[in-house]
């Protein structure tokens, strides 16, 4: 059985990630800092080698790529508002921890490596939905950071022959996506203000829309381009092909919720995307990747999630 080594693998994406592949029985080894992830998010996964550390360090990425197959390339500071306001400290870890991954894996031979990017690097250009192949328009340090650590990917993989694949998520949602923090996703805030009967607050007229992808559909996205031979090289959409407002989306919320949900509009936020919305036609084609779970049966998963952490808590 194939050994995974999976980066912020205690993280939101990547604590479901192990979770599927330990259910798959491969054998599962996580890397993690807890600077963001968290050790609840694989309390019932007994079976994992869990590590922790630095991607931003060379030698530890070096320990723990020994005896691996494949590689999730998952860890990164996942947040525009703290890449405008730290650039430098972000940097450290989505690019320099990208390239100190890459040249672990291809040291150690490793079959394949698929990293997490982003839909973040396509920005405000007017074309929509957004392909593969349109031009970069990256505007935050964090778009930057994502863009330059996947052409690491391209480089590695064309130099040195390490099998190398970028998989860019657009908006991930889903149970243990954490709520706690202002950089979360909008609809872990979303969800923990409805149920706590706070207001949730937009930033700007709530009309800027969405990809909204739930967990399950980016596991499955993920592995299978982790799996398939042609898939090597190349760069993959991994959403839903759909979008939706942020006001179109609080309103779903609020329904299923049984809420009555008012949000409070605050000022736009620097670094933000307007539009964003997926052309999924290469993954469909060369991946056979068709999301599964729709955006309302992900959201419903979602709020039954954090009601019931609300009352473990």
């Amino acid at each position: 059985m194939a050994t995974y080594l999976i980066t912020g693998g205690a993280g939101f994406i990547g604590s479901h990630l192990a979770e599927e592949l330990l259910r798959q029985g491969a054998n599962v080894r996580v890397l993690d800092d807890f600077s963001t992830g968290k050790r609840r998010n694989l309390e019932h996964l007994h079976s994992l080698d869990l590590l922790e550390g630095d991607v931003g360090d060379l030698g530890t990425c070096r320990g723990a790529m020994a005896g691996v197959d494949y590689v999730l390339h998952q860890a990164a500071v996942a947040s525009v508002p703290r890449s405008v306001e730290d650039p430098l400290a972000t940097n450290q870890t989505n690019v320099t921890g990208t390239l100190n991954v890459l040249i672990a894996a291809r040291d150690a031979r490793v079959r394949r490596v698929v990293f997490a990017g982003s839909s973040a690097i396509y920005g405000n250009g007017p074309q929509s939905p957004k392909r593969e192949d349109l031009a970069p328009e990256p505007i935050s340090p964090y778009a930057v950071q994502k863009l330059a650590a996947e052409q690491y990917c391209r480089a590695f993989h064309q130099l040195y022959g390490l099998e190398t694949v970028t998989t860019r998520y657009f908006n991930v949602f889903g149970p243990r996506q954490d709520p706690g923090s202002p950089y979360s996703g909008v609809i872990s805030l979303f969800a923990a203000a409805i149920l706590e009967g706070r207001s949730p607050v937009i930033h700007g007229d709530g009309e800027q829309t969405r990809d909204f992808t739930y967990v399950a559909n980016v596991v499955d996205g993920v592995l299978r381009a982790c799996h398939t031979p042609a898939a090597a090289g190349q760069v993959f959409n991994l959403a839903t092909g759909t979008s939706a407002s942020l006001n179109e989306l609080l309103l779903m919320m609020g329904r299923l919720s049984g809420a009555a949900v008012l949000p409070t509009y605050g000022p736009p936020r620097d670094g933000d995307v307007r539009h964003s919305a997926a052309d999924i036609s290469r993954a469909s084609a060369a991946l056979d990747y068709t999301p599964r779970v729709s955006l309302e049966k992900g959201l419903a998963e979602t709020l039954t999630w954090f009601r019931a952490e609300r009352v473990l808590r």
